[in-house]
């Protein structure tokens, strides 16, 4: 058996030491959900269990305010038995090393729509939005948030730890057009899903939450990813959780055709040209949006994009614009034109 990283076991050494610490002070389990997404015969919850200084589920009194770097000094708590309960089905499982679960239910029984799932371990009872996806749904929204629903510069190092660890939520700027879009699209597929795909932390998720409902984003599930350690490499690659979950979404829902919406600041035009090469027929298109020439700077250190798949042969159209409003034009006339040659 191969030893885990030494990156790995330190980080869990760190964590077991600080977990002990804060035990003897008082600190107690909660759980933290995350919205999860279903479709008629299963459903994906996610959470993690971190500890407190009271016990309890969701965010604590006070902790609402808002640097980042707050949610990056949650103290992660590993094979803590949790059950989850959706209409008829019920499961048990344990957190991982970083705190965290991801549990697939089968055989819920609920109808389309908005349900909570019940989460419990021990007295903490916790509940978290699950939205059903009707097997009728043919279309669906999978966005980027850095730089794509909020501007982030990512990946300049300081400059993303600034926005993530230092800088007030409330300040940071919004991408002009994005929700209006979003909402509008949704508006024409009644029950359609939206999923936000992003390569940042798991940390950051009530964050974010909070800014994109803020911001007139619509409801959907996040999946993230943890920045730590793995059991085999320093990091997580960033770019295989992204294609993993859209090979994940495409199983799961084989009749919904996805806009693909990113920014071309990082590697977001590649990854979807090559989901759309390999899953044509869920792809309607790509929508990019540009960065300026100032951002493309600060985000990767010349202004040029990160990815010119212009020159590769594309199945599906990939549009690119400035900000939400060039592009909502630009999605509408492409599934104009798709539906009149269907």
């Amino acid at each position: 058996m191969v030893k885990p990283h030494p990156a790995s076991r330190a980080e869990d050494a760190f964590n077991t030491q600080r977990a002990r610490r804060l035990g003897r002070r008082g600190w107690a389990h909660r759980i933290l959900p995350y919205n999860g997404y279903g479709n008629a015969g299963s459903a994906r919850v996610l959470g993690r269990v971190a500890l407190s200084r009271a016990a309890g589920g969701g965010t604590a009194q006070g902790e609402s305010d808002r640097r980042g770097i707050r949610a990056f000094l949650a103290a992660p708590v590993s094979d803590i038995p949790v059950t989850i309960t959706f209409g008829a089905a019920r499961v048990q499982v344990v957190s991982d090393r970083g705190g965290y679960f991801d549990a697939d239910l089968q055989g819920h029984g609920l109808d389309p729509g908005w349900h909570q799932a019940t989460l419990s371990s021990g007295e903490v009872v916790v509940t978290t939005p699950v939205q059903v996806i009707s097997g009728d749904v043919t279309f669906g929204i999978i966005s980027d948030i850095d730089d794509t629903c909020l501007v982030t510069m990512l990946p300049r190092p300081m400059l993303a730890a600034y926005n993530s660890f230092v800088r007030q939520e409330t300040a940071r700027r919004v991408v002009p057009g994005m929700a209006a879009m979003y909402r509008s699209l949704l508006a024409h597929h009644p029950g359609a899903p939206i999923v936000y795909l992003s390569t940042g932390a798991w940390n950051t998720h009530d964050v974010l939450t909070r800014f994109l409902k803020r911001h007139g984003y619509p409801s959907g599930a996040l999946l993230l990813t943890d920045w730590g350690p793995t059991e085999t490499s320093w990091f997580r690659s960033g770019q295989a959780h992204k294609r993993s979950q859209l090979r994940r979404l495409a199983a799961e829902f084989p009749h919904i055709r996805w806009v693909l919406v990113g920014d071309d600041g990082q590697h977001d035009p590649e990854i979807y040209d090559d989901f759309a090469a390999e899953h044509p027929d869920h792809v309607e298109c790509v929508a990019i949006r540009q960065l300026t020439a100032a951002q493309q700077v600060l985000s990767h250190g010349h202004p040029l994009s990160h990815d010119d798949v212009s020159g590769r042969p594309q199945k599906v159209p990939t549009l690119e614009g400035p900000d939400g409003y060039a592009l909502h034009r630009l999605v509408t006339q492409a599934m104009r034109r798709s539906r009149s040659h269907a």
